[in-house]
């Protein structure tokens, strides 16, 4: 029996509990990838995150914990190994990076265009009142359904709908100009 501690479980908690985090994988092990991916722009970094997110799961799990939402439980833990990471990360100049053997590879334009376009409107929530920036981050950064992001807020689902297509709306304006002085 897998233990913590002190603390067993019965094969048929473990079973019950190791049945409950596979289901939680398969249905959000790929968008906390890309969000971690997202965040830390190295793979083999946010899959180690998603693979310690979930290890944590379990132990909070074995030490009987409840969780109400696992999907906004498992974001929660995700963005607190971000941010350890992001505290003992160590930046590094490029001549040390060449001196290791980076070499910088020439990346699919279509796919870096992509990337930025997807920053560059993820930057642009910040000029969004605070009501719109919070359910546009949680509902296509964080992916929350409106169903979390209601029980979150707080706030019924249509509110929370209205709030995201206001959101939206404006975001898309202060997108447009950019989109114009990228063509010229």
């Amino acid at each position: 029996m897998p233990s913590l501690g002190h603390i067993y479980m019965t094969p048929q908690e473990n079973n019950r509990l190791s049945a409950l985090l596979t289901t939680a994988h398969k249905d959000f092990g790929r968008g906390l990838n890309n969000y971690a991916y997202f965040k830390v722009h190295n793979r083999q970094i946010s899959e180690e995150l998603v693979q310690d997110t979930f290890l944590k799961t379990w132990a909070y799990f074995v030490r009987e914990g409840k969780i109400d939402m696992m999907k906004a439980f498992l974001y929660h833990v995700l963005n607190n190994l971000i941010v350890d990471e992001y505290r003992k990360h160590k930046t590094s100049s490029l001549d040390d990076l060449l001196d290791k053997g980076f070499e910088p590879g020439g990346e699919d334009s279509e796919k870096l265009f992509n990337i930025l376009d997807g920053k560059a409107a993820v930057v642009l929530i910040n000029h969004l009142p605070k009501t719109y920036q919070k359910v546009i981050r949680m509902r296509y950064v964080q992916d929350l359904s409106l169903a979390e992001i209601s029980l979150l807020t707080g706030q019924s689902k249509n509110a929370i709908a209205v709030q995201m297509h206001r959101g939206l709306k404006r975001l898309r304006e202060l997108y447009k100009p950019r989109l114009k002085l990228l063509d010229k």
